[in-house]
């Protein structure tokens, strides 16, 4: 069975834009689509403690995706709910990039 396979869910990944200003003259936070409906698979960690910024916080999922471009402070839409990614890992096949592993907690 391929990695591909594996990959039973879609996902959306988002990337912070500077949009327009506003009354201020400070940029406005906007978010924009990287990639729409990529595969990927998701997992329940148990307890996963990660280092995001200059704290320590529980991850709520364990995210899967292919080759993709994503880092961290960058956001995921899983089944309706958007996530900040807390991490992202490039894992190798021994040669090249093989796939990307995530750590994401639910933005409130």
């Amino acid at each position: 069975m391929a990695y591909a396979d594996l990959l039973i869910n879609t996902c959306t990944t988002q990337r912070y834009t500077e949009g327009a200003a506003d009354d201020y003259g400070s940029p406005v936070k906007t978010w924009a689509n990287l990639i729409v409906a990529t595969p990927c698979r998701w997992s329940t960690p148990s307890n996963r403690e990660v280092k995001y910024l200059a704290e320590v916080v529980l991850a709520d999922l364990q995210l899967f995706l292919g080759d993709v471009d994503v880092t961290a402070q960058d956001r995921v839409i899983l089944n309706g709910l958007t996530y900040e990614v807390l991490s992202a890992s490039q894992r190798q096949d021994g040669v090249t990039g093989h796939h990307m592993e995530c750590f994401i907690r639910v933005v409130k």
